[in-house]
């Protein structure tokens, strides 16, 4: 009977290395693979994180209301594309009367504020951010109100962007300048026989100058309609021709983030704010109580006692003012600050000049800017001209809004200010 060859010690030791060397094999290849795996997953997750997740991510909260990084980032680049508009437009405009924008003062400033807003993303993010938070405001107290959009009113507001009428082109309505007669009493006539007479048609902000302007840097005004509207490059007069450069201005507008549904929303918001604004200035008065002062104005306590000593013994405030006042924008003039409201003046200069008696003289009054002596010319309730009347139901919306949003929960996060895109760019000047 044959006997079993058993394998030789070098046999094993041969298998055994085989073994070992195909473990080392299996081992680095999985790790290999799992290497490979982790950073396809980092990137998987790196993409879906920049172009998902992120863009998921909340940037304010106005009550219910969640603005996201999309909504804000589309916001910031329709922004930046008006700006570069508006920048184009400028050379252009400089171009076609053979000026070279940058050395015509006028010219290279704008080009210069439009470059610092452009250069400033953070600032530029802000003025953003809050004007999608005013949005939201007034999309949430038009809900409120029971104020609603039809896709009727949208369909036509976007027709009237791009200038086609359908059931033909609106009559364009003229608004007569108002023209406020003046209504001196024969005592004001007196008292400014030798003081320059007021315009017929002061404006709201009439003569003062800075120095007697209670903030100069206060929030601005917002205007009746809002400025983001991208701006149309033709003007179609058919519905084909307004088809064609709609679906043109949206392949454009798709470039900076936006869907057909964000490019309505605009017009959708636009319609939301004139109708609340419309609501909330009803009831704006057509007139306003208005005080025609003049002033003397000089840097101290001692000097205003000489000069209110001069005008109680007879001295002409024309001329006092002329020779002594230290306000350069009205010392020539008499002194005279013309018509103006309330909130328009400081408040120590505003109580005296609404408080006192037609030709009346305050005695030494000291401000933040030198001490003033006040005659008021006159006093009265005086009707607005429509410049006017539009600032007032501006300010009195801008008054509505501040209230409002400080009776609703806002929340912004600051993640917004390292995700402010800085495209579109201006493009290169020749």
């Amino acid at each position: 009977m044959a006997k079993t060859s058993k394998p030789s010690a070098s046999s094993k030791k041969h298998l055994a290395r085989l073994e070992i060397e195909r473990r080392q094999t299996r081992l680095i290849r999985n790790i290999a693979i799992g290497v490979i795996a982790s950073v396809i997953l980092v990137l998987i997750y790196g993409y879906l994180d920049l172009n998902y997740l992120q863009l998921r991510q909340p940037v304010a909260k106005i009550g219910d209301t969640v603005v996201t990084t999309r909504e804000f980032q589309m916001r910031v680049r329709l922004t930046r594309q008006q700006l570069i508009n508006r920048y184009v437009q400028i050379y252009q405009f400089a171009q076609v009367f053979g000026i070279d924008p940058s050395t015509d003062q006028n010219f290279s400033s704008q080009i210069s504020q439009i470059q610092a807003q452009m250069n400033s993303p953070e600032t530029l993010g802000q003025n953003v951010l809050d004007q999608v938070i005013n949005e939201a405001l007034i999309r949430q107290e038009c809900a409120r109100r029971g104020i609603t959009v039809s896709p009727e009113e949208i369909s036509a507001k976007i027709r009237g962007f791009f200038n086609y009428y359908p059931n033909g082109s609106p009559t364009p309505t003229i608004t007569p300048t108002d023209v406020v007669e003046p209504t001196f009493s024969p005592e004001q006539l007196a008292l400014v026989t030798l003081t320059p007479t007021p315009t017929q048609a002061p404006t709201r902000t009439p003569a003062p100058t800075p120095t007697l302007v209670a903030n100069a840097t206060a929030t601005p005004v917002p205007s009746a309609t809002p400025t983001y509207t991208p701006v149309p490059t033709a003007t179609p007069y058919t519905a084909e021709g307004y088809q064609s450069e709609y679906d043109k201005s949206l392949e454009n507008y798709k470039n900076l983030g936006m869907t057909e549904k964000d490019f309505s929303n605009l017009f959708e918001n636009q319609i939301y704010r004139q109708k609340l604004y419309d609501l909330v200035t009803a009831d704006v008065p057509h007139e306003e109580d208005m005080v025609w002062a003049r002033h003397i104005l000089v840097a101290d306590e001692a000097t205003a006692k000489k000069v209110y000593l001069r005008l109680l013994n007879g001295g002409d405030f024309s001329i006092i003012a002329a020779e002594v006042s230290t306000d350069p924008g009205t010392k020539d003039k008499g002194g005279d600050l013309g018509w103006f409201g309330k909130g328009q003046m400081i408040p120590e200069f505003e109580k005296p000049a609404f408080d006192l008696k037609v030709g009346q003289i305050s005695e030494p009054i000291q401000s933040t800017y030198g001490w003033h002596i006040i005659q008021v010319l006159g006093h009265e309730m005086r009707p607005l001209t429509a410049s006017q009347y539009q600032t007032a139901k501006d300010q009195a919306f801008n008054d509505f809004l501040a209230k409002l949003k400080s009776e609703t929960q806002v929340e912004t996060f600051d993640i917004w200010k390292n995700r402010v895109p800085a495209e579109p760019t201006l493009p290169p000047t020749q």
